[in-house]
């Protein structure tokens, strides 16, 4: 069961974690921005914005090319939790 889920699809390695790519850094960089503007600073909110855009889009992009059942599961949690987030 292991195997399958962490088992990527195109190399046969087993992937738990990759480099980030352009959208998990753009959500990581707006996150660190945004911390250190603070949340009453003047770019506060476009810089949660960007790191919200950032991690839907990454997540996303997760869920449908994921390179394994594991990675694919992460993306649907994300998105899941941020629709749950901003519905309630």
């Amino acid at each position: 069961m292991l195997e399958w889920l962490f088992r990527n699809r195109k190399t046969g390695q087993i992937t738990v974690g990759q480099f980030p790519n352009l959208a998990l850094g753009l959500f990581l960089a707006a996150t660190v921005a945004r911390w250190l503007v603070g949340s009453g600073g003047r770019f506060s909110g476009a810089l949660g914005a960007v790191a919200t855009g950032a991690l839907l889009w990454w997540a996303a992009d997760e869920l449908l090319r994921g390179v394994n059942p594991w990675r694919r599961l992460l993306g649907a949690a994300i998105l899941t939790a941020q629709t749950v987030k901003y519905l309630v």
